[in-house]
C-alpha cells in the first residue's frame, strides 16, 4: 500500500504510535534504535516489496511480514540504507509468518545506522493500524491548523487595538509557554517575559550570549543554548532581535515559529504606531520596577539592569529626580537626558516615572565624584525649562537599595515650592537644604498640620479681623527676632512701650506666655506652616 505523508504539521512519535492500543496489542518490541523513540510518524506505509524506499517521502512508520526481505546480508543492508537514507522513521516486522525471532543480519544493519526497529510477537491487522495512526496523524494536523488560527487572530486583535510592544512580547510568552526576550541591534534586552523561569535565569550574562547566538534574517534556531530567533525589521530597516529561548530540551515546533514570526510582525506595527524609542520605554519601565520596589527579587532586578547595559556590580548608585512643570515648547525631555549622559559617559537609566517627572538612576565608581554629573544634568533641565526643579537623593552601594534614594530625591522635591531660590553653588537641591519652612511645605496638604496651626493661631487672627488690628504680624517680628523685643519694634516701626503692649494683648488672647522658649518655639512652628499655607 502506497500512502504519501502530509509535509507540514506537528506529528505523534514513534513512543506515542507504539502505546497505541492497536499496536500495544501486538506486544512491540525496540530492538534497535531505543534513543529514537521522540522521532516524529508523518505517516504509515504497508510494504512486501524489496525496494519500498523508492515510494517514501521521510517519517513514515513502515510495516512489514518480513516476506520481502532479501536472503542475503548485503541485500538486508542495502534494504535498511536506503529506508535510513529516505528518512522512514522506524521499520517494524512481524514475528508471525517467515519470521519468529528477528534476522541477525536485519538486526546488525538496523543497529549500524541507528535506526529503529520494532517487533512484534503477535498478529496485527496492519489496515487497522493505519486508519487509527493516520486519524491521529490528521486530528494533529487539524487541532494544529486551529491553534495556528487562535494565534493569528490574537495577533491580529492586539495590532488592531495599537499594543505596545511589552503586550506583545507578553502575548508571545503566554502562547508558546516559553521565556521570550526581545533585544536591540546592541544586544540589550529591552522586554524580558520569563515562562516557567525567573529573570535573572533568561537574561544572566545575557550580552555575551546573545553575541554567541548569531544573527540571521530569517527565524532559525541557533547559539550554544538552541535560541529561537526572529529579526524585528522593517524594508531593509532592523531594529531588533526576537529569542525565544528553550525550556527543559523541548524543540521548538511549528507553532512556536509560528508565534514568533507573528511577534516580530506586530512589534514592527507598534514601532511605526508608538514613536517612543524602545529603549527608552525599557529604561522607564527598570527604573519604576526600582523606585518603588516592583521587582520580585533583588537578582532579578540585577540581571534586568546588566542586561540593559548598566553596571550593576563593584559601583555607586544615585537617584536624581527632575520635576519639569510645565515642558518648554517641542522639548524631548527624555531625549536630552539620555543625549546629555551619553556626552558625559556615564552609565545610567533615565525615563518617565510619571507625567511631568523624570528619574534618572546614576551607576558611578566608587571614588567618582557625583555632583558634576548632577549639576550637568541640572543645567540640561533647566534649559528645557526654567521652572525645573532637581532633587537627589543620596548614594547607595546596591542597586537593590535604589528605591531610598528615589523616595530621598521624592522627598527634596516635595519640600521645594515654585521659585524657591538655588543654592549659590549648583542647580540642584537635596536634603541637608530643607529647613522648616520647606519640611512644613512638603506637609502643608497634611490635616494634622493645618489643625496644629489653627488651634495655635486662630484666636488670634480672629481678633485681628474682629477688632481690626494687625497682632499677627506684630507676633510674626517677635519670633523673628527670638523674642529681642527692641528689635521687634525696630522691625515693626513701633515703640518699645506699643509693642510691650501689644505682646500683652497676644498673650492673653492667646492664653500663653511668650516668655516660655517652648511656647515661643511652637507659635514660630505654626506661624511658618501659616505663611507656607497662605503663599505656598
Amino acid at each position: 500500500m502506497n500512502e504519501h505523508p502530509p509535509t507540514a504539521g506537528p506529528a505523534p512519535t514513534l513512543a506515542d504510535v507504539l502505546a497505541l492500543p492497536v499496536l500495544a496489542a501486538g506486544q512491540p518490541q525496540v530492538v534497535t534504535g531505543v534513543a529514537q523513540l521522540d522521532r516524529p510518524v508523518r505517516w504509515v506505509h504497508i510494504t512486501e516489496l524489496t525496494d519500498p524506499a523508492s515510494f517514501l517521502k521521510g517519517g513514515e512508520l513502515v510495516l512489514t511480514t518480513g516476506m520481502p526481505l532479501p536472503d542475503d546480508a548485503a541485500g538486508v543492508r542495502r534494504y535498511v540504507d536506503e529506508l535510513t537514507e529516505v528518512g522512514a522513521a522506524a521499520l517494524v516486522i512481524e514475528l508471525v509468518r517467515r519470521y519468529h525471532r528477528p534476522p541477525d543480519t536485519l538486526v546488525q544493519a538496523c543497529r549500524a545506522r541507528g535506526f529503529p526497529l520494532v517487533t512484534l510477537a503477535r498478529d496485527v491487522n496492519f489496515l487497522e493500524v493505519t486508519q487509527v495512526v493516520h486519524a491521529l496523524i490528521l486530528g494533529s494536523q487539524a487541532d494544529a491548523m486551529r491553534r495556528t488560527q487562535r494565534i493569528h487572530e490574537a495577533f491580529t486583535a492586539l495590532t488592531l487595538r495599537g499594543a505596545v510592544a511589552e503586550d506583545v512580547v507578553r502575548a508571545a510568552a503566554e502562547m508558546s509557554g516559553r521565556t521570550v526576550v526581545l533585544e536591540n541591534l546592541v544586544h540589550q534586552a529591552l522586554i524580558c517575559e520569563p515562562s516557567g523561569s525567573t529573570v535573572e535565569e533568561a537574561l544572566g550574562d545575557w550580552e555575551r550570549r546573545s553575541r554567541a547566538t548569531e544573527s540571521g534574517g530569517h527565524t532559525r534556531v541557533g547559539g550554544p543554548e538552541g535560541w529561537l530567533t526572529a529579526p524585528v525589521a522593517y524594508q531593509d530597516e532592523r531594529w531588533g532581535r526576537l529569542a525565544m529561548l528553550p525550556a527543559d530540551g523541548q524543540a521548538f515546533g511549528p507553532e512556536h515559529v509560528t508565534v514568533l514570526e507573528r511577534t516580530a510582525m506586530a512589534l514592527t506595527v507598534a514601532r511605526l504606531i508608538h514613536t517612543t524609542p524602545w529603549e527608552h520605554t525599557a529604561h522607564r519601565n527598570a527604573l519604576r520596577e526600582l523606585a518603588e520596589q516592583r521587582h520580585h527579587s533583588p537578582e532579578d532586578i540585577r540581571a534586568r539592569c546588566a542586561a540593559l547595559g548598566l553596571p550593576t556590580e563593584a559601583g555607586v548608585f544615585l537617584a536624581v529626580l527632575v520635576d519639569l512643570g510645565p515642558a518648554g515648547e517641542g522639548a524631548d525631555p527624555e531625549t536630552r537626558l539620555h543625549r546629555e549622559l551619553r556626552s558625559a559617559g556615564v552609565p545610567a537609566l533615565a525615563g518617565e516615572l510619571s507625567p511631568g517627572r523624570l528619574g534618572v538612576l546614576l551607576a558611578l565608581r566608587p571614588a567618582q565624584p557625583w555632583r558634576p554629573v548632577a549639576e550637568r544634568l541640572s543645567r540640561t533641565a533647566l534649559t528645557l525649562t526654567p521652572r525645573a526643579i532637581v532633587g537627589v537623593g543620596s548614594q547607595v552601594a546596591d542597586l537593590a537599595d535604589t528605591a531610598r534614594s528615589f523616595r530621598e530625591a521624592a522627598r527634596v522635591i516635595e519640600a521645594t515650592p515654585p521659585g524657591q531660590p538655588l543654592p549659590p553653588d549648583r542647580s540642584f537641591h537635596e536634603l541637608p537644604d530643607i529647613d522648616l519652612r520647606r519640611l512644613l511645605y512638603a506637609l502643608r496638604e497634611d490635616t494634622r498640620i493645618q489643625d496644629y496651626t489653627e488651634r495655635r493661631l486662630g484666636r488670634l487672627i480672629d481678633h485681628d479681623t474682629r477688632h481690626g488690628t494687625d497682632l499677627l504680624t506684630t507676633l510674626g517680628h517677635y519670633l523673628d527676632a527670638a523674642g529681642n523685643k527692641t528689635t521687634a519694634a525696630r522691625r515693626g516701626g513701633l515703640s518699645r512701650e506699643t509693642m510691650y503692649q501689644r505682646l500683652r494683648t497676644i498673650e492673653r488672647v492667646l492664653d500663653t506666655d511668650l516668655e516660655s522658649g517652648d511656647r515661643r518655639t511652637e507659635l514660630h512652628v505654626a506661624l511658618t506652616a501659616l505663611r507656607v499655607l497662605r503663599t505656598g
